[in-house]
Formats: C-alpha cells, structure tokens, sequence
C-alpha cells in the first residue's frame, strides 16, 4: 500500500481552501467571521446547522455531530479511503502527491471496488465518446442522428461528452480489458453481462448496450456513474431491450437511480435568486433547456422522483419550477411530486403550457427558445393552485360533496408541509381555489389533521433505535478536561505548560476529553505538537473528530487562559486526591477495620494530602 508523505498532506490542506471542497455539495453562506453554514450533507435537515471555518479547516454539523477536516469530509462524501481521498483532491487542484521512499504509487489492486468502478466509467465514457466523433459507420449515423433527428449541435455533445456504440458493442470489451480491471469490477459496473460460474475473456464479456446513442449520467460532484442509452436504427434485433426507447444502467455501487438527478453537477452551481431549479421529465429535455441557456435544468433518471433526490435538491437551493409534459402522465407525475417537495420543505410553482396542445419542455425550447421560458413562467401557478385545478377543475359549477372530496384530497398534500405557517397560508389560498369559506376549510382541516394523528398513535410504535440512547451526561460535556482542551486548542503556547503541571494520573480517561487531553499534553511535553489545523493523526475515532471541531468552533469565555487553567488544575486535583483522604479518614475512624497501613503512617499520608491541597496551584513554565 503506498504511504503519502506527511509533507505533502499538510501542504494539500494548506493550499485547498475547504469551502471550495464542500461547496460541490453544500451551498454555503456567510454566518459571522470566517465561518460559513449550509444544510448537512449527512443528515436530512431543514434549518442549517453544518457550519465550515475554512481559516481553521474544519467543519462540523450541530445537528448530527460529524465534523472533521477536507480530507475526512471527502472520505465520508465519496466513500474512499484516506490515500485514495488525498490523491482525489490532489487531482482536483491540481497538487502532485508525494509517496514515501519504497512504498510505492497508486495501484489498481490498491483502489477500492466504488474508486475503480468510478475509473471503469471514465473510460468507458471516453470510449463512446471517441466512437461518436469517429469518421465511420458508427459515427457518421450517430452524428446525424443527434443532429438531424434530434436538433441538437455538436458543440452541445462536446460539452455534455455524448457518446456511440455500435451494434456489436464489442469495443468496449476489449478497451476495459486491456485496462486489467478487477474481475469484481468489470461483474459489478453494470455495463457488462457476464454469467456467474464464467471466466473473465473477450468470449464471456457481453456488452449491456449495442447500437445506442449515450448519454453519461453524473453525480452531483460530476464524476460519470452510469449512462442512459437511446435506442436507434442500430440497436440490433437481438438486444434484450430491443423495444425500449431508453435503457438505463443497472444499480451499481456508484449508481442509485433515486439519489441522483440529471445534469444536478452543472445546474446547482446556477440557481440563486430568482434562479429556481427547473424540474423537467427527461433527460434530454435538461439537455434542450441547457442548450438555449437555461442553465438551472434538472430530471429524474426515469423514475418516479424520491424524497432523496429533493434532500440532494434542497442542499443548493429551495425553490423549484415543475415543468412536465402537459400530457396525462406528465400532469400526474407533478401531482405525485407535489406533496413529496412540500414534505422536503421545498418552495414550489409549476409551470404549465396554455391551450390543449400536447407539447413537452424539448420540442417548445426548439421552436421558440429561450424566450419561451419568460412566457411560460408569467403563467406560473403556484403549488395550491395548481393541485386544486387537479382536483376540482370547475369549481364555480361543482356540488358540495365534489368540494368536499376535492378539500380532502388538498388536506392530504397541505399536510406533508411541516411548517405551521404554511399550512395556514395552503389553507387560505384553497380555500379561495375551491370556493369554500375560510373558516370552514380552516375547521374541516384541523380535524383532518386530529384524526391522522390518532391513526398515527394507534399504529405499533416501532423498536428503539441507537439515535433514541439517552443524551451523554454532563460530566462529558462539561469536565475540566474539557475547559483544559479549550486551552490546548485555543491558547496552544500553554500547552507546555500544562503538559508540566498536570501530573496524568489526575486525568479521568473514561471519557473522550480525558483521552484527548491526554494524548494532547504527552505530544506537548515532548515537543510533538503538530499544530491544531493538523491533527489527523492523533484523532483515533469519529467522537474524537466530533469533540476537537466542536471545540474549534467555540469561542472561549475568558480573557485569561491561565486563570482557567488554575482552576481547572485545582479540580482535577481535588477529584484525585480527596477520595483517598476519605478513606483514609473512615479508616481512622474505624480502629477494628482491616486496613493495609498502620494508624502512623495514615496519620502522615493524612497531612501530606490536606497540605497538598491547601497550597495554590503554581503553573510550571516551560525552561526558555
């Protein structure tokens, strides 16, 4: 396994400003200082609690306690290794990574199954890419077919690095092949069928996709995970898929169809205000909407939308134009998007074509451009309106029992809203849509809302899981270990001094600040301290990452370390020492008790301890 140089760790983190790293993830804003907030990228939230100081080259999330550094935050986001998360962000900036004498450069047996099934795409990306621009059979007809057929320009498939496969497919074979990936990778990338009990070779390898024109599929960080392969004139008779328009890559370790949304990497860095995301059915509807500069364009990878895809949304930005297709499906697809959005807290409009032509985002962006955008969105209806149209289209001439369903029907979507708020104003707005009176859609509603939640407390209630563990107690939080690493951390020149007169056996060790202070003031007291931007390689465990970011992050309370430390010393001294002196005291007390030392000698260790407490905590200094 090659070992990177320490050097060259602390050089990356020192030249690779951590905002930009978790800026491909999170949309982050000014919170004071140097500090910077954003929605967490580990946990689904509503109200940002992920703070970034990217002086200090930390981050940490108040709300579910991860935190570390750029090179833990690439571990946990890409799921890699540390080498591997190192030599990832020295090819995004472009830093030459350095390797211990002997231990050798990256390998392929080194990478990890995602790191080279994410490589295994690359090429396979480039591969097709190259077959579309080929001057052959292939890639005339591809050309054609993208130009001609489709409308689009080449520079568009430059961009977007559209690919071909011919209808043999058996390209791509022998490309992968040559590049000696791992048997394990080439079974898992999806790109490939291969039967279970055969050995890997140009005769076993059969390709997933023949005679189709590819479209790569990218997370939102912009690494191609998968491909969307449109069927043409070249897609052979015997292709299993033959009749499919579109055939999609399989789930694989890179690709979750419902976590990713299409063309997300480009759009989030677009949105802002009065930006929106605009949501649109297919993928090269985005494709038609970017290439007549609609840069905010996103779609479903060919399935119904989830609720991580709009967690993933929400991260970047909260308001959302639905634009689907005016046909039936299209129409009810939005309405299964409504309450979804709602629920992720998302602010939503629709964007809805006038008359009853059946036209889709592709073909009105060709014939009209980008000016067709500005039109539709002055028609714009908002969530309420356009769901209460659904479900009542006339309401001037509709019965009461019509208005009634419809009214529940509305109740059902207004409640995935969490805030209180927006339920109210839901409320208001379909009340006016249905012609129903106010109070009465505010009463009908409230009971709705009374009989969901007895329903919801009569189902079982479900088994206890690890987040329901009572709170740490306080003794964690608050030790003076606790107050002593804030100094460490804080004020480091007194580090020395501490590691000098804090004898260790006063240190409690049974909790994370005492292991930590521990460990602290031993690389204090042999002049090993790295520095607090650089403590990787003494922080063992995620609640020890967790502790030193959530110290880093706090603003000490005093002006006068010293004066803290005194009386941190003073505590941990009399939390050593006065236990023994009450048995002492009980052992002297009691003549008949069995006891390891004579009354003498109790006597003497008696009055060491008192006077040792008494005296005044003197803080060794370092010799200059």
């Amino acid at each position: 396994m090659p070992v990177i140089k320490p050097t060259c760790v602390r050089d990356l983190k020192l030249r690779v400003n951590l905002a930009d790293v978790v800026s491909r993830m999170v949309t982050l804003r000014k919170a004071g200082g140097a500090r910077l907030k954003g929605l967490c990228p580990f946990h689904n939230e509503k109200t940002p609690s992920f703070n970034v100081d990217a002086d200090k080259g930390f981050y940490k999330c108040f709300g579910c306690g991860k935190a570390g550094d750029i090179i833990s935050f690439v571990r946990e986001t890409e799921q890699l290794n540390f080498t591997e998360a190192v030599e990832a962000l020295g090819k995004r900036f472009g830093i030459v990574i350095e390797y211990e004498e002997g231990s050798g450069g990256p390998s392929t047996a080194d990478r990890t199954l995602r790191q080279e099934v994410f490589d295994l795409h690359d090429v396979a990306a480039d591969h097709f890419y190259q077959a579309f621009k080929a001057h052959d059979a292939t890639g005339d007809y591809m050309r054609n077919y993208w130009t001609e057929k489709r409308r689009f320009t080449t520079e568009l498939a430059d961009e977007f690095k559209i690919g071909a496969v011919d209808g043999a497919g058996s390209g791509l074979v022998n490309a992968i092949l040559r590049r000696k990936f791992s048997e394990e990778a080439l079974r898992r990338c999806g790109l490939f069928f291969i039967y279970d009990d055969a050995a890997i070779s140009l005769h076993t390898v059969r390709p997933r996709f023949r005679g189709r024109l590819m479209i790569p599929i990218r997370d939102h960080q912009g690494r191609v995970c998968a491909f969307t392969a449109r069927q043409t004139d070249l897609t052979p008779a015997d292709d299993p898929a033959r009749e499919a328009k579109y055939v999609n890559s399989p789930e694989t370790p890179i690709f979750t169809k419902g976590n990713l949304l299409f063309n997300l990497d480009r759009a989030r860095t677009a949105v802002g205000d009065g930006k929106p995301f605009v949501m649109v059915e297919g993928q090269l509807d985005a494709l038609r909407c970017w290439s007549v500069g609609l840069k905010t364009a996103i779609a479903p990878q060919g399935t119904s939308i989830t609720d991580g895809q709009l967690v993933l949304l929400r991260r970047y930005h909260t308001q959302v134009e639905c634009f689907f297709d005016s046909d039936g499906a299209g129409q009810k697809a939005a309405l299964r998007f409504l309450p979804m959005a709602l629920k992720a807290g998302l602010e939503l409009r629709f964007l809805t074509l006038a008359g009853d032509g059946k036209v889709d985002p592709d073909l009105l962006f060709l014939e009209r451009g980008l000016a067709a955008y500005d039109e539709v969105r002055k028609a714009s209806r908002s969530a309420m309106a356009f769901a209460c149209d659904a479900a009542l289209p006339d309401s001037q001439n509709a019965t009461p029992e019509l208005k009634t369903r419809a009214a529940q029907t509305i109740y059902e979507i207004i409640a995935n809203a969490e805030s209180a708020v927006a339920r109210s104003e839901f409320v208001k707005e379909a009340a006016t849509q249905l012609r129903l009176p106010l109070a009465a859609a505010q009463k009908d509603f409230e009971t709705f809302l009374q009989r969901q939640n007895r329903q919801a407390a009569a189902r079982p209630a479900p088994p206890p899981t690890a987040s329901d563990a009572p709170p740490v107690s306080n003794h964690t939080s608050h030790s003076s270990e606790r107050d002593l690493l804030l100094i460490c951390l804080h004020f480091e020149p007194f580090g020395k001094t501490l590691s000098l007169s804090l004898p260790h056996d006063w240190i409690d060790t049974g909790h994370p600040a005492g292991v930590l202070l521990n460990r602290f003031l031993g690389e204090f007291e042999h002049d090993n301290w790295p520095g607090r931007d650089h403590l990787d390689s003494l922080l063992e465990t995620d609640v020890e990452r967790s502790m030193v970011a959530t110290l880093l992050f706090e603003t000490p309370g005093f002006d006068e370390p010293h004066k803290v430390a005194q009386e941190g010393l003073k505590q941990l001294r009399a939390r050593a020492l006065e236990p023994r002196l009450r048995q002492i005291e009980l052992a002297l007390a009691n003549p008949r008790a069995d006891i390891d030392s004579d009354p003498i000698s109790l006597l003497k260790e008696r009055l060491d301890l008192q006077r040792l407490l008494r005296q005044p905590i003197a803080l060794v200094l370092p010799p200059t």
